[in-house]
Parts: C-alpha cells; structure tokens; sequence
C-alpha cells in the first residue's frame, strides 16, 4: 500500500511541478547505457539533453550538473556555446560536479564531488578541482586507498541507513571518524 502512495504522490509531483525525469531526456533524444546509477537531483540539460550520451556502468552522484550549452556567450556575440558531452564507460562523477559543453570523460575515470570539468578528462584517470585537472591515474588512486584501508576502521552494511543503523552505532561511527576516514563494504 505504501508503494502505490509513494508512486502517485510521484506521478502528482510530476504533473503539478513539471518534473522531468530520466525517462523524459531518454525520449527527448538523451542517450543511456545500461548498468548506470543516476542519483536524485542529477540535472540534465533539458534544452539540449540530445547532445548528452552517457556510456555503461556510469555512476553520477547527486546534484551533478550536465550542461550541453552556455549561453555566456549570448549578449556578448550574439551567440550560445553549444557541445557535445560524452561520459564513456565505467566512468564515476561526484556530487555536485559540472560537466561543461564539448567534454568527453574517458572510461574508466572519476570527476571529483564539486568539480568544473571544462575540458576533456583522459580515461583512467581522476579529476578534481576548478577548473578540473587530473591529479592522479587510476592506478596511483587505487594504491592510495588501499594504503589508506589497512589503517582504517572498517565497516559492514549493518552501519548504513539500508542496514537499519541504531543510534548508539551512529554515534560511535561519528566519533571514531571526527579526526580520520573508515570504509564501509
């Protein structure tokens, strides 16, 4: 029962709001691989979402932002930047990235939470920044954090909110991780 008044509360929203929703770029011309995780609040360019393609087992984190034009230009030439963006295969974006016209992320690659990818990021590697840079191959990011892991605490999926987290864990994880990272399998 839950179920079905989550799912027309859904549907009201998206015809009293106008919301659009994977679907609706999907048919509007956006190309989706198969396998991706789009997470709440990813905006699309809706005005140009056909210039998008996102390639398979693309992860992109919420409030990313994926912009195929920019009108900064307008009042200046009289003209819109428009682009292309093509995100390959494999490929992980944080929250709150942008993803700027004429950008092609190579497979295999992570854009850092809060980045502003304005040129092209090479595959096997990992962006960050603003203006985004590569700071460091997949490899070097791979090594990095498995150092990181044999210091760390670990933890297993009874310490995520799908795990039904108790109180008394929450706080203990909290206080443990003021001053260093831990994992969660």
């Amino acid at each position: 029962m839950i179920k079905i008044i989550s799912y027309i509360k859904a549907r009201l929203r998206k015809f009293i709001l106008e919301e659009k929703w994977l679907d609706d770029y999907i048919n509007m011309g956006m190309k989706v691989g198969s396998n991706c995780s789009i997470h709440p609040g990813v905006i699309f360019d809706y005005s140009h979402c056909w210039m998008i393609n996102i390639g398979n087992n693309v992860t992109i984190a919420p409030q990313a932002y994926l912009l195929a034009h920019d009108a900064s230009t307008k009042k200046l030439i009289n003209y819109t930047k428009i682009g292309s963006i093509t995100i390959e295969d494999n490929v992980f974006i944080g929250a709150r990235a942008l993803i700027m016209p004429g950008v092609t992320i190579g497979e295999n690659s992570i854009v850092a939470a809060g980045a502003i990818v304005t040129k092209n990021v090479p595959p096997n590697t990992v962006a960050a920044g603003i203006p985004a840079k590569v700071v460091s191959t997949i490899e070097e990011y791979v090594e990095k954090n498995k150092k990181l892991l044999e210091n760390c605490d670990i933890y297993d999926n009874n310490h995520t909110i799908r795990g039904n987290i108790s109180i008394e864990n929450k706080k203990k994880m909290y206080e443990k991780l003021i001053s260093q990272v831990g994992f969660i399998q």
